[in-house]
């Protein structure tokens, strides 16, 4: 893949008016109107990119959707606590309202990027987590404006570059979540690339059936049967539970051998088969995981997720956690610093590992200054 432009590649910034896309989707609770950040991990990951400019003389404008207000203000996902909590952390920053409360930012509409780059001189994108997106604030400022990547794009791509390119070997992927549909596209590309699959979560289901196993009331892809199968056929092992942890058909928890009998549903790993992941993660010198073992946010169901964290924080390898419900799951552990890489984006990690590039690279690549 051609190098994506840096900061650096600006040349003086000095006065400019810089409009950085940053993933300020951050979690919240409380009432509508008096939300209160929970974790405010994203806005600090921007600050490098922040600092790096407004300390050469620039004017920062920030820019970040929140939640999935379809296209319509909402006081649910106002921009304002954040806004609160990035005057803090960088004060003299300015940051636009919700980009998602127009809809021509999802629909790409030419005539919201113009409003958005009315008055900016340069543009930068440091927003991985939503650099999958060809959205109007990804893809379009790049189309007229001098353009580059914030430091934690830019080592985003070059982590997970060389996990795709040149991986230290044994390289073995972890895999959980609930659906193979949803991870269909990675497994594919990465059985060429990594020596063994790890699959937990309610996606190792549709496996276990496509094996012959009865699997009761488990979450079970039957539609992609058939692609299991012809996954388990292929030449990349995958290592699939031996045991399960969940509720029978009366609601009573129940560890279960690999038959879970009819009305029975299974929530986690069992921990023979959490113990045998943790071997293969021991042994392995680069892992990616994305995606839990089983319902870890219910302390009934939480072991296998928290033992195949562990494992993951205590392996000599190059460790990468592709973002989403593994990032909350490393953080409720208390383990984030325990590993390589924490990717600040699920979607967007697991489609650059299946295909190399995303729309927002593309996009700067094809930026004034790029070409």
């Amino acid at each position: 893949m051609n190098r994506v432009p840096a900061l650096e590649d600006l040349g003086d910034v000095s006065g400019k008016r810089v409009l950085v896309r940053t993933d300020f989707n951050v979690p919240m609770e409380g009432p509508d109107d008096q939300r209160v950040i929970t974790d405010d991990f994203r806005i600090r990951a921007a600050l490098p990119t922040i600092e790096y400019l407004t300390s050469r003389g620039a004017h920062v404008v920030c820019a970040s959707h929140l939640g999935r207000p379809k296209g319509a203000p909402s006081a649910k996902y106002s921009m304002e606590p954040v806004r609160k909590r990035l005057a803090e952390l960088a004060p003299g920053v300015d940051l636009l309202e919700n980009l998602r409360f127009n809809p021509g930012e999802e629909g790409n509409d030419p005539t919201f990027v113009d409003d958005l780059i009315r008055g900016i001189d340069m543009y930068v994108n440091d927003a991985f987590g939503a650099a999958h997106r060809s959205h109007a604030s990804i893809v379009g400022p790049p189309r007229t404006l001098p353009s580059a990547a914030g430091r934690l794009l830019h080592r985003e791509v070059e982590v997970l570059g060389d996990m795709r390119e040149k991986p230290k070997r044994p390289f073995v992927a972890v895999l959980g979540g609930a659906k193979v549909s949803d991870k269909l596209g990675v497994i594919e590309a990465l059985q060429q690339r990594v020596d063994a699959f790890i699959i937990g979560g309610g996606m190792c289901f549709t496996f276990l059936a496509a094996q012959g196993y009865p699997v009761g009331d488990s979450i079970c892809e039957r539609d992609q049967i058939e692609t299991c199968k012809q996954l388990l056929a292929g030449g990349t092992p995958i290592h699939l539970p031996e045991d399960i942890i969940g509720l029978d058909a009366q609601g009573v928890y129940q560890t279960f051998g690999i038959r879970l009998p009819e009305g029975a549903k299974g929530l986690d790993i069992g921990p023979g088969s959490a113990a045998a992941f943790t071997d293969i993660i021991m042994d392995a010198r680069s892992v990616f995981w994305n995606g839990p073992m089983g319902m870890f946010e219910d302390p009934r169901f939480a072991s296998g997720t928290k033992t195949v964290a562990q494992a993951v924080a205590d392996t000599k390898a190059f460790t990468v956690v592709g973002g989403g419900d593994s990032a909350a799951a490393l953080a409720q552990f208390k383990l984030e610093s325990e590993v390589d890489h924490v990717s600040t984006g699920g979607g967007a990690s697991l489609e650059f590992l299946e295909l190399g590039d995303l729309p927002g690279l593309a996009a700067l690549r094809g930026a004034p200054n790029a070409r």
